[in-house]
């Protein structure tokens, strides 16, 4: 006998991805061939940029697009750029603002980002290089921090903020 599909209550907020895609990817490796004949030990220095792009698609759907960079250097010299951008289209109803914000800039990042993990990781390995592999990341941490920044430069420059006064 099939179950029946269960249906949220009207106003409950639902959340659904619609579909996860490879939006773009770039590998450059830098200083190849001559970088695999040096006898030194691998020990590279990863600086990893992230960046969440949210594009409102019609009501209550949305592309995220995660962009992950890394500039890989050696001996502070580039060795390899690696930029993926993951994306994912989702579905949120009835969500608070508030709630929203948070879903859109930290839970679809944090689905998207084992995408990117594994894009990364295939494009250095088929690249000649050994694997590297990111470390996960908390993108409701970061997100959260960056409100809590917002809110105090907020309340900053309105305790900073020139007073004007009128004549009546």
């Amino acid at each position: 006998m099939p179950k029946d599909k269960q249906v949220p209550p009207p106003n409950q907020p639902t959340f659904q991805i619609q579909n996860i895609y490879l939006k773009d990817v770039s590998f450059e490796s830098v200083r190849t061939p001559g970088f695999f004949q040096q006898k030194k030990a691998w020990q590279p220095v990863i600086n990893v940029n992230l960046n969440t792009k949210i594009d409102k698609l019609e009501d209550n759907v949305f592309d995220v697009t995660l962009t992950v960079t890394l500039d890989i250097k050696q001996d502070d010299k580039a060795v390899m750029l690696v930029e993926v951008k993951q994306a994912g289209v989702f579905v949120l109803k009835n969500f608070a603002t508030d709630a929203l914000n948070a879903a859109l800039n930290g839970h679809c990042p944090t689905i998207l980002f084992p995408y990117v993990r594994a894009v990364t990781t295939d494009m250095i390995t088929k690249g000649g290089f050994p694997a590297i592999m990111l470390d996960p990341v908390n993108f409701d941490a970061i997100y959260y921090e960056q409100q809590k920044r917002q809110s105090a430069n907020t309340k900053n420059s309105k305790q900073n903020a020139p007073t004007t006064k009128t004549k009546q």
